[in-house]
């Protein structure tokens, strides 16, 4: 008999939405077909937006009929959308698989950003993130990747446009490095998203190999989950520093030639209470970042249910932010928004039941254990 995941895995199919239109273009050229025919393809599914074969009337209807029988179009769709009362959106979003992650739109007035997920749940196991309580279920697929940036438009008001993207929702992105860049360049081409690649931006907590081969794939930018001053501090904010500690990793961001003035790091600081948010803490930033084009980024410990930490009082936090001020440090307090849905940095969770395709949530591992995926 056969059993309810052989039957799930049975019918997942090849996605178009996994193909960058220079993919789509050598896909159709591998089966005879002319490869312009690709390009009108890719229009259709990333500048248009259509993910029904049928619309798509400039292809002539064998290709259609054999693209129907052999691909998918869809990988997502919405299973909710809280909004909070500043505006934030976020998108409960639930795989042919059954998996659910979550995405958060973010309206501001001259801009909207979208953070999206790259895996379901994590295997970094943070001590302060949510997300990394859930344990580790699978990676995204460049389609599922691509679809949360499709239904997020859909939930867009009309006359508004997404104008940035942030890789900061679940997941660690350069350990899905394969997606994730075939993503960008779906996204950067101009002939699909059209997204400038400095308007995208892919956060890491440090998963050093991969830095290098990321920032190949387009100039994008790179945030760097920093969070603490010394190891040992950071080997229980961020149990991958075990493997990358900290001097190897400021030293690989200041070897890298693709980070400069002009395409600096972004470094994500939380500020958690009696952790990492003393006088002392932020007059080692100074000369930890000294040599890498940056800016650092302060965001108070946003509060969820999995958290043994709580945000400073805003004292403590202004008066971190004046000693990087007055160390010449370029600065920036991360303001809170989602933080009543759940929506906010840190706090991603998907509290419903998560459904991994072969049984229960996979426990997170050790840090040594983690397995790095080779760029394409």
């Amino acid at each position: 008999m056969t059993s309810a995941t052989e039957s799930r895995h049975a019918k997942r199919r090849p996605n178009l939405k996994d193909y960058s239109r220079e993919a789509l273009r050598k896909l159709f050229k591998a089966r005879g077909w002319p490869a312009y025919r690709g390009d009108q393809l890719a229009t259709w599914l990333y500048k248009n937006g259509v993910d029904d074969l049928d619309r798509m009337t400039n292809l002539p209807a064998a290709i259609r009929s054999e693209l129907a029988r052999e691909f998918d179009l869809r990988s997502l769709e919405v299973v909710e959308t809280q909004r909070s009362t500043d505006g934030t959106q976020k998108l409960l979003l639930a795989a042919l698989d059954g998996v659910r992650i979550e995405a958060v739109l973010i309206p501001e007035e001259r801009r909207n950003t979208l953070c999206v997920s790259t895996q379901v749940g994590c295997p970094l196991t943070c001590s302060f993130c949510a997300t990394g309580a859930l344990g580790f279920t699978r990676n995204l697929t460049t389609a599922e990747i691509v679809d949360q940036i499709l239904q997020a438009m859909r939930q867009m008001e009309e006359g508004t446009t997404l104008t940035n993207l942030v890789f900061m929702g679940m997941g660690e992105p350069l350990l899905n490095l394969p997606a994730v860049s075939e993503a960008i360049r779906i996204l950067t081409d101009p002939k699909s998203f059209a997204l400038a690649p400095r308007r995208v931006t892919v956060s890491t907590a440090g998963v050093l190999p991969q830095i290098g081969p990321l920032l190949e794939v387009a100039p994008i930018h790179l945030a760097v989950s920093l969070h603490a001053t010394t190891d040992e501090v950071r080997d229980v904010l961020v149990p991958l520093n075990k493997r990358f500690p900290i001097a190897e990793l400021l030293h690989t961001l200041r070897e890298e030639p693709n980070i400069h003035r002009r395409r600096p790091v972004f470094f994500e600081y939380t500020l958690m209470e009696g952790v990492n948010d003393s006088v002392e803490d932020a007059r080692r930033l100074p000369g930890l970042l000294d040599g890498i084009p940056s800016k650092l980024n302060i965001i108070p410990m946003n509060p969820h249910r999995d958290a043994p930490y709580r945000a400073p009082t805003p004292e403590v936090v202004d008066r971190f932010a004046a000693v990087l001020h007055d160390a010449g440090l370029r600065v920036t307090l991360r303001r809170d928004r989602g933080r009543d849905i759940d929506a906010a940095c840190g706090q991603l969770a998907n509290r419903r039941p998560v459904c991994a395709p072969d049984g229960p949530l996979v426990a997170a591992g050790d840090e040594g254990d983690l397995e790095v995926e080779a760029a394409p």
